[in-house]
């Protein structure tokens, strides 16, 4: 008995949630869990690097490949774009990898969609919301990590309250907390999830 192909599993909280920590936690302890890379228009932040954080694009050079359709999903955040490619997430899946994608609520929502017309991939997508307790707490973690001005910490605590409504269309939710405990958690419904007949199948000779 073996899975068929990997997990798709997608990843969304607001900015400063919590989610590409839980991400690394998750690598780090099953090396068949890996990140799909995104692409982005944006500059690098602090220590963040090409090819580990994200790949990042030239406006012009990102506009291309959207019209050669090389994106699974594309969105505008903050004024810049970011996108998942296609081509890797399904060359990962068919080798047996558990692809996270570390996504906001509107590329998690074009994903979602596709997947209602594609049942291959609604078969293999495991969507989960990382819900801070509050916008208080989540406040605190933006100002720890020190990268945004006041403007842009106003900016994202109104974006984090709309985002933070869309709780509702995914598989399952988070109410963050310590690091260790959202890792338990997840295991769990990862763990849940390989067991779905559906993602099975057996071999009995």
């Amino acid at each position: 008995m073996k899975p068929k192909e990997g997990l798709l599993i997608l990843l969304s909280s607001p900015s400063g949630g919590g989610k590409t920590t839980l991400c690394n936690r998750l690598m780090e302890a099953d090396p068949n869990v890996v990140r799909s890379v995104s692409c982005t228009t944006r500059p690098p932040r602090g220590n963040e690097t090409e090819g580990r954080d994200y790949y990042f694009l030239a406006r012009e050079d990102f506009e291309n490949r959207i019209a050669r359709g090389e994106f699974l999903e594309h969105a505008q955040v903050h004024g810049h774009y970011y996108g998942t490619l296609r081509k890797t997430v399904e060359e990962l899946l068919a080798a047996g990898r558990d692809v996270l994608l570390n996504i906001d609520v509107q590329g998690a929502a074009i994903i979602c969609k596709l997947a209602k017309a594609d049942p291959r991939l609604s078969r293999l997508l495991l969507s989960v919301f990382l819900m801070p307790p509050s916008l208080q707490l989540l406040e605190q973690r933006l100002r720890k990590r020190g990268t945004d001005d006041e403007g842009t910490i106003a900016r994202r605590l109104a974006e984090a309250k709309r985002e933070m409504a869309h709780w509702h269309e995914y598989d399952y939710v988070i109410v963050t907390g310590p690091i260790e405990g959202d890792y338990r958690r997840m295991r769990a419904i990862m763990d849940a999830e390989r067991c779905r007949l559906a993602r099975l199948s057996f071999k009995t000779e």
